[in-house]
C-alpha cells in the first residue's frame, strides 16, 4: 500500500463509517450554561463591536457579525500564540474541530468538522483547491504554518457555494500578503526531537504595485510514528524525521482604481519517513502547489467581475519503501464571479469550469474527470435582519448534475442577543481510490447527499461572546468501508457546540465545548475516531514586552474502526508559552507543548509527541 492508497501506509485514510443525543438533557444544560456565562458579566445596552470582515462564507467580504453561518476566524497573531506546529494541530484546538494523524510533524493527518469525514471538508489556499482526487482529502501537510497569514473556518454545509465535499465546511487559508511600505520578517526555531525552522520574507508595496516573498525550511529528526499495536505489520521503533522547503510569492497591479490583476503561488516539497514494517525505513517526498492569477474590476459602479485560473497540485511519491508508488492529483479550474450590490444585498453569480486529473502508478480504470458549474446567491442586511440564500448545479462527467441550496436568516432581538438559523443541502462524489484503485475500489459508488439544519444563539457585551450552536446533519448514501466502499442508506451527525471568547483587561480568554453524536444509522455505530465530547481552553496575559500563554485539550473516548471494537482512549494535554519583546523589533518565544508528557493516540496505532519545548526568534521591524 502506498501514502494515497486505501488502506495507507501511512495512508491518507478516508474514515468509513450517526442516532439522536444519547442525553435529552443536554440542549437544557447547555442553554443553561450560555445564559450563566452570559449573566457573569455586567449588562449595558452597549452593542458588540464590528465584526471582522470574512469572505469564505458568502465569496464576497462580508461583516462576520452579519452572516447567518458559523465561522472562525485564526488571525496572524493567533497562529503565533498557538502551540501548534501543523495546520491540522492549530485547526483541531478551535471549537467544532477535531483531528487525527499517523505520527508527528509531516504525517498523514486528517480533520473532522463538527464530525463529519475529513473528504467532507474543501481545503482551499487563497482560492485555490487543494487536495488529493486519489484519497479525496484535504493536503493538509503540505501548507507551512509560517507563511499562513489568516484562516477562515466556514462550519457547516458549503456545497451551495463551493460544490463536491462541501458538507462539514470550508478551510481557507490566506498566506502573507503585499501590502504599502516595506516589511520584511525572519523566524529562526529549534527544540526538541531535532527541530530546527528557518523562515524568512518580506511584504511590500509602491504605488499600484503590491508584492511579498516568503521562504521557509524546518526539519524534524521526530519520534517512532508506529507502536506495536499498529495494523499490518508496519511497526519499526526507529525515529521517522522529516524535513521541507517551502516558498509563497505574489504580486499584484492596479491598471486602475477599479481595475487590478494579481497572481499568487504556495509551494512546498518535503520527505517523510514512515515505518513499513520491521527494520524498513520508508520515505516518501510529498509536494504541494496552489498557484492562482486573476483579473479583477467594475464593469459598473455597483458590479464587480473576476476572472480567475487557479491550479491545485498534490504529489505523493514513495521513494524508498517495500512497496512503490506514486500518485499524483491535479486540480485546475477557471471561474468567473460578478457581485452586483442591490438594494436587497450583494447579487452573486458565476460560472466554473474545474478539471480533476489523477496519474502515478496505479492503474485507474478513469484518470479523468471534468465539473462544470454555475451558482447565484443573495446576501444582505438591513437593521437587525441578516439573510443569505446561494443556488448550484455542479455537472460532473462521470455522475451527471447535483443541484444544492442553502437558506439562512439572523436576527438581532436586542443589541446584545442576536439568533441565526439555516438550512442547507451539500454533495460528495467518490474518490478515484474509492471508485478505482485496484482491488479495493467499487465503482458502483454514488454520491453522497446530505441536508443540515443549524441554529444559533449569539450574546455580545463588549469584548465579550458567548455563542451557542445546534447542527443536524443527515447524509444518505454515506460512502463507508467493509470489504470494499459502499453507500450505506442514512448517516447522521449531530451536536452543539458552546463557545465563549473575551478579555478582562490584560487577560485574553477563550473556552468551547463540544457534544457530538456522529452513528451510522444503520448500524448504530460511532464514527471512527470522532469524540462525543471536546474541550478546548486557553488564556493569554500580557504585560509590557511580556505574554504568558496557556491552553488546554480534552477529547473523550474514541472509537478506530467502523465496528467500534478498536478503542482510543481519552486525553488531556496542556501547552505553556511564554513570549518576551526584548527590543523594538525582536521578540523571544518559549512554547512547552504537552508537559504532562502524555501519551495518546488519534489513530489506533500511532503515536503522538510526547513533551516538547521550542525556542523561537522572530524579527520583525516595526
Amino acid at each position: 500500500m502506498t501514502p494515497n492508497g486505501p488502506a495507507g501506509k501511512p495512508a491518507r485514510v478516508t474514515d468509513p463509517c450517526p442516532l439522536p443525543m444519547k442525553n435529552s438533557l443536554l440542549p437544557v444544560r447547555l442553554a443553561a450554561l450560555s445564559l450563566a456565562l452570559a449573566a457573569a458579566f455586567p449588562a449595558s445596552a452597549q452593542t458588540s463591536a464590528l465584526g471582522e470582515t470574512v469572505v469564505t462564507a458568502t465569496r464576497s467580504p462580508t461583516r462576520a457579525d452579519q452572516l447567518v453561518s458559523d465561522v472562525t476566524v485564526v488571525d496572524r497573531q493567533a497562529i503565533e500564540n498557538s502551540t501548534a506546529r501543523t495546520l491540522a494541530e492549530l485547526l483541531a484546538r478551535t471549537a467544532g474541530v477535531q483531528m487525527s494523524a499517523s505520527g508527528g510533524l509531516g504525517k498523514t493527518s486528517n480533520i473532522f468538522i463538527r464530525g463529519t469525514e475529513s473528504r467532507h471538508t474543501i481545503l482551499l489556499v487563497d482560492g485555490v483547491r487543494l487536495g488529493s482526487a486519489t484519497a479525496g482529502t484535504p493536503s493538509l501537510e503540505g501548507i507551512p504554518v509560517e507563511m499562513i497569514e489568516r484562516i477562515e473556518i466556514l462550519k457547516g454545509p458549503a456545497s451551495a457555494l463551493y460544490g463536491s465535499e462541501g458538507v462539514g465546511g470550508v478551510v481557507q487559508v490566506f498566506t502573507r500578503k503585499g501590502r504599502d511600505g516595506f516589511h520584511p520578517y525572519a523566524t529562526l526555531g529549534a527544540g526538541s526531537e531535532g527541530y530546527v525552522l528557518a523562515s524568512a520574507g518580506l511584504s511590500a508595496g509602491q504605488g499600484a504595485w503590491r508584492y511579498a516573498l516568503g521562504l521557509q525550511h524546518v526539519q524534524d529528526k521526530g519520534f517512532s510514528s508506529t507502536n506495536p499495536k499498529v495494523q499490518f505489520g508496519n511497526y519499526n521503533a526507529d525515529r521517522d524525521p522529516f524535513k521541507q522547503d517551502a516558498v509563497n510569492a505574489s504580486a499584484s497591479y492596479e491598471f486602475s482604481k477599479d481595475w487590478s490583476v494579481d497572481v499568487g503561488a504556495l509551494y512546498s516539497d518535503g520527505v517523510s519517513n514512515f515505518d513499513d514494517g520491521p527494520s524498513v525505513n520508508s520515505q516518501i517526498a510529498v509536494r504541494a502547489l496552489a498557484a492562482n492569477i486573476g483579473l479583477k474590476g467594475r464593469l459598473a459602479a455597483n458590479w464587480q467581475s473576476e476572472l480567475r485560473f487557479t491550479q491545485g497540485d498534490d504529489t505523493s511519491n514513495v521513494i524508498q519503501a517495500t512497496v512503490p508508488g506514486a500518485f499524483k492529483s491535479e486540480q485546475s479550474q477557471w471561474s468567473w464571479q460578478n457581485n452586483i450590490d442591490t438594494a436587497v444585498g450583494m447579487v452573486l453569480a458565476g460560472l466554473e469550469q474545474r478539471t480533476q486529473k489523477v496519474s502515478g502508478s496505479t492503474a485507474y480504470t478513469v484518470t479523468q474527470r471534468d465539473i462544470e458549474s454555475v451558482f447565484a446567491g443573495l446576501h444582505g442586511n438591513a437593521g437587525s435582519h441578516s439573510w443569505q440564500a446561494n443556488v448550484r448545479h455542479d455537472s460532473n462527467s462521470q455522475f451527471g448534475g447535483s443541484t444544492t441550496g442553502f437558506a439562512g436568516y439572523g436576527y438581532r432581538f436586542t443589541p446584545n442577543w442576536r439568533a441565526n438559523a439555516s438550512y442547507g443541502t451539500s454533495f460528495v462524489a467518490p474518490s478515484f481510490n474509492q471508485l478505482y484503485y485496484p482491488g479495493f475500489g467499487n465503482p458502483n459508488l454514488q454520491p453522497e447527499e446530505g441536508k443540515n439544519l443549524d441554529l444559533g444563539l449569539t450574546w455580545t457585551q463588549g469584548s465579550h461572546e458567548v455563542k451557542l450552536v445546534r447542527y443536524d446533519n443527515k447524509i444518505r448514501g454515506f460512502m463507508t468501508n467493509t470489504t470494499l466502499p459502499q453507500n450505506i442508506p442514512h448517516a447522521r451527525i449531530e451536536g452543539w457546540t458552546l463557545g465563549y471568547e473575551g478579555s478582562i483587561d490584560a487577560l485574553a480568554l477563550r473556552a468551547a465545548y463540544d457534544a457530538l453524536d456522529p452513528r451510522n444509522e444503520v448500524s448504530g455505530k460511532q464514527l471512527p475516531r470522532r469524540a462525543e465530547q471536546q474541550v478546548t481552553l486557553g488564556a493569554d496575559w500580557a504585560s509590557g514586552p511580556w505574554k504568558l500563554g496557556g491552553s488546554l485539550l480534552y477529547v473523550g473516548e474514541r472509537f478506530d474502526d467502523a465496528a467500534n471494537v478498536r478503542k482510543l482512549g481519552a486525553y488531556t494535554t496542556v501547552d505553556l508559552s511564554a513570549d518576551w519583546q526584548f527590543s523594538k523589533d525582536f521578540g523571544l518565544q518559549l512554547k512547552l507543548n504537552n508537559v504532562t508528557d502524555k501519551v495518546y493516540e488519534t489513530a489506533y496505532g500511532y503515536n503522538q509527541p510526547g513533551r516538547g519545548a521550542y525556542l523561537t526568534l522572530r524579527w520583525q521591524p516595526k
